[in-house]
């Protein structure tokens, strides 16, 4: 089974993510921590990979398809959940192309979906907590650069949404629910 999770920053994909990782032994794709893998690897590709982010330019998607091509052939008898990707319809054609040249497709597109003032106070509350723990606050934890994330978000990947829903596999779950509660919803989806 072949999972998209979609939803903005700090809709809890992610967390959702493990669970299923850790529930029906599936695989996370997370694009980022593909890339940083990727980059001390050594191989071919994350060679190619380090010599574009040492420069602080973005990866290409040729670059982001490749590896997610070498996760799909090393396998999975879970399936595969996208975390962070796709990003763009342009990414989305490509990740159809890629999953049907290996005989497979997406069985589920998952939006979490989330109140944007919601978020923000989620983001704020968990860099707190983070300090309050003495651990450090990620970089991108506050409200100014997450709403510009935010705006990225709707700009390059609600798209997707229509896209995906044009195709009948898009469902929807209540991100703003319990973590409990989403994950119960994300198995209905998936046991349909």
């Amino acid at each position: 089974m072949n999972v998209i999770l979609i939803g903005p920053p700090g809709a809890g994909k992610g967390t959702q993510a493990q669970k299923l990782v850790a529930s029906r032994g599936m695989v996370q794709l997370s694009t980022g921590d593909m890339l940083r893998a990727a980059k001390t690897s050594g191989t071919e590709l994350g060679n190619r990979v380090a010599e574009v982010m040492d420069k602080g330019e973005l990866v290409t998607d040729e670059i982001v398809i490749g590896l997610i091509e070498e996760k799909l052939e090393q396998g999975s008898a879970g399936g595969f959940i996208f975390d962070g990707f796709p990003r763009t319809l342009a990414q989305a054609d490509a990740l159809g192309d890629l999953l049907a040249r290996h005989g497979t497709g997406l069985h589920a597109v998952i939006e979490l979906v989330v109140d944007d003032a919601a978020l923000v106070d989620r983001i704020v509350k968990r860099a707190e907590d983070a300090q309050a723990a003495g651990q450090p606050v990620r970089r991108d934890d506050t409200p100014e650069v997450f709403e510009d994330r935010l705006r990225a978000y709707y700009k390059q990947t609600a798209p997707l949404l229509g896209y995906y829903y044009a195709k009948e596999q898009l469902s929807q779950v209540d991100g703003m629910a319990s973590v409990d509660a989403v994950e119960r919803q994300i198995a209905a989806i998936l046991d349909a």
